[in-house]
């Protein structure tokens, strides 16, 4: 049996509020659509923080509890659960990196985190991972630009457009916002 894996995930911070979308896909090793509306974007923290994630299932879910306990640890701060997160892999306190990647966000910061120990802020408030992530990125760029749309249309329509192009991405969207 192969590894499950896709995804993608498009996060927008607009006028004071974020949104991140995902799509419901699952494929197991790159030809089988295994699942079609699982949820990859959830709330955590007393809904203080929302995140998404892709890549291999296990791993994501791996870097998503791991994410959570340090910001259990730090009392919700994402900047700093981020950090002392990535500080593991950096150090080798855990045996290996983890194929994933997460987009989280509280009321103030929009993060990606990687499975290997990276933290990237993204400058224009937009970002996008996963399979169809530059799909969706080019896409929530130009509408972002282009459009007085919100946070959330622009993150779902993104998700919509990245849906059309690429394979491991399906249009079963799940949006959370925050504020």
């Amino acid at each position: 049996m192969g590894e499950f894996m896709g995804t993608t995930i498009c996060a927008v911070k607009k006028d004071g509020k974020t949104a991140i979308a995902g799509d419901g896909q699952v494929t197991l090793s790159q030809s089988v659509i295994f699942k079609n509306n699982a949820v990859k974007v959830r709330r955590i923290y007393n809904g203080k923080v929302i995140f998404g994630f892709a890549g291999s299932v296990a791993d994501a879910f791996t870097l998503s509890e791991r994410f959570e306990e340090m910001l259990n640890k730090f009392s919700g701060n994402l900047m700093r659960s981020a950090v002392e997160l990535a500080d593991l892999w950096r150090s080798d306190k855990v045996p290996r990196k983890l194929e994933a990647m997460m987009i989280t966000a509280d009321k103030d910061t929009l993060l990606i985190v990687s499975g290997s120990g990276e933290v990237i802020e993204p400058d224009d408030g937009v970002c996008a991972i996963g399979s169809g992530g530059n799909y969706a990125l080019a896409a929530a760029r130009a509408l972002n630009k282009e459009t007085n749309y919100s946070a959330e249309v622009i993150a779902k329509k993104a998700l919509e457009i990245a849906s059309e192009i690429c394979v491991f991405t399906n249009g079963h969207i799940t949006t959370e916002v925050i504020e």
